[in-house]
């Protein structure tokens, strides 16, 4: 396999599609093909809120191409915004297209329609190869997999950590959710897969012992998210600040000024970790595999071993049944506790005065730089799609 030399490489396409989580796991990968061809056009075809998060942020992609249609267009398709999307991409003359977007049922062939010389990725069996592929394997952890990837591309690893770096922009658009006082925790209690979510009382619980601690307690969440928001107010001995971040600038500001995020394992707490921030993670055991922590200075992880739906007994291993019992319900209070704890101690909690990314506050290579950008059946939490 013949190395692709930086200066033969001058435009390159990511598919990353998918959600908050899901790009914070591609980072270390895109810091990899940043660092191998510093001089390359680096395309991330995505999302509109990829665009909105990522622009004039330091990262290592220059612009966010935003994908018009669901599902992802391909080879023949009749749709006009699909047709028209894929011709103004091939008119871009990629050199290296790069599929970080799952198995490749249908995102190898979308690649492959983007005419680039060499395609990588991944292939489950039933897929359409690339020019350089690794198998598919569900049971890798997400970094490493996007790792291995670019490195069909010749980009070796920079690192292992997601690094997002919080902006000036993000600091104050979180004052709209959490005015300056004393420092903080979050506490974030959803996950769009009910069988990753924690039980709200035992988020109360820990909240309560961190107030004890001298720290404010805010509860993050979306519109929909309002009845396990009230329940852990109606949990609590004293009710915390309720934060719903009007916009993920928002939730990224209020992640970086935080003390410690305890949450479970959904994106705002892998968006919390890349911004710096010390984090717990409430994880089943397969998705702690995918996801998991890689280090443990600033991030932990509280783990359920269940391998049984709570409600029918189904192998969640082997897919997944009819029920949305959670799986993580047995993790204890005292374990998520104590390790929020043991983080406190080792980072001591963050005044909470605003400050530039310049001063510490948050994570991120000082390579990334602003750019100019254009506006399955699973184990529980599955969310790393095969597409």
């Amino acid at each position: 396999m013949s190395a692709l030399e930086p200066d033969d490489v001058r435009a390159i396409a990511v598919l990353r599609a998918n959600r908050i989580g899901d790009l914070v796991f591609a980072l270390p990968a895109l810091d990899a093909l940043r660092a191998r061809f510093p001089g390359s056009n680096i395309v991330l075809l995505g999302r509109e809120w990829h665009a909105d998060l990522l622009a004039n942020r330091p990262c290592p992609v220059d612009r966010v191409e935003v994908i018009p249609v669901d599902p992802l267009p391909g080879p023949g398709d009749d749709r006009p915004a699909a047709r028209a999307f894929l011709e103004r991409l091939r008119a871009q003359r990629f050199d290296v297209a790069v599929q970080l977007h799952g198995g490749g049922g249908a995102s190898n062939a979308f690649v492959r329609a983007l005419g680039a010389r060499i395609s990588v990725g991944m292939r489950t069996p039933d897929a359409q190869p690339l020019d350089r592929w690794i198998p598919y394997v569900y049971h890798q952890h997400e970094v490493l997999r996007y790792l291995e990837v670019v490195g069909l591309a010749g980009a070796p690893p920079r690192g292992v950590e997601p690094h997002l770096a919080a902006t000036d922009g993000d600091l104050d658009a979180s004052l709209e959710v959490v005015e300056r006082g004393a420092p903080f925790a979050v506490l974030h209690p959803g996950a769009t897969d009910p069988r990753r979510r924690w039980p709200a009382a035992s988020f109360a619980a820990v909240g309560d012992a961190l107030r004890e601690r001298g720290l404010r307690v805010v509860v993050t969440g979306t519109g929909d998210e309002g009845a396990i928001l009230e329940e852990i107010r109606s949990s609590a001995r004293e009710q915390p600040i309720v934060a719903r971040p009007p916009s993920l600038r928002a939730l990224v500001g209020v992640l970086a000024r935080a003390s410690v995020v305890v949450a479970n394992d959904t994106g705002p707490l892998h968006l919390a970790g890349a911004v710096g921030t010390p984090t717990v993670g409430v994880y089943w055991v397969g998705n702690l595999i995918n996801g998991g922590p890689l280090t443990v200075d600033r991030r932990r992880h509280a783990t359920s071993w269940r391998l049984a739906c709570p409600e029918c007994g189904f192998d969640a291993t082997l897919g997944r049944c009819e029920h949305n019992e959670s799986f993580v319900a047995d993790v204890p209070v005292d374990e998520v506790l104590a390790a929020a704890v043991d983080l406190l101690e080792r980072h001591r909690p963050r005044s909470d005065v605003l400050r530039t990314p310049s001063d510490g506050l948050s994570a991120g290579s000082s390579e990334r730089r602003p750019r100019d950008r254009e506006a399955s059946s699973a184990p529980p939490g599955g969310t790393h799609r095969t597409a």
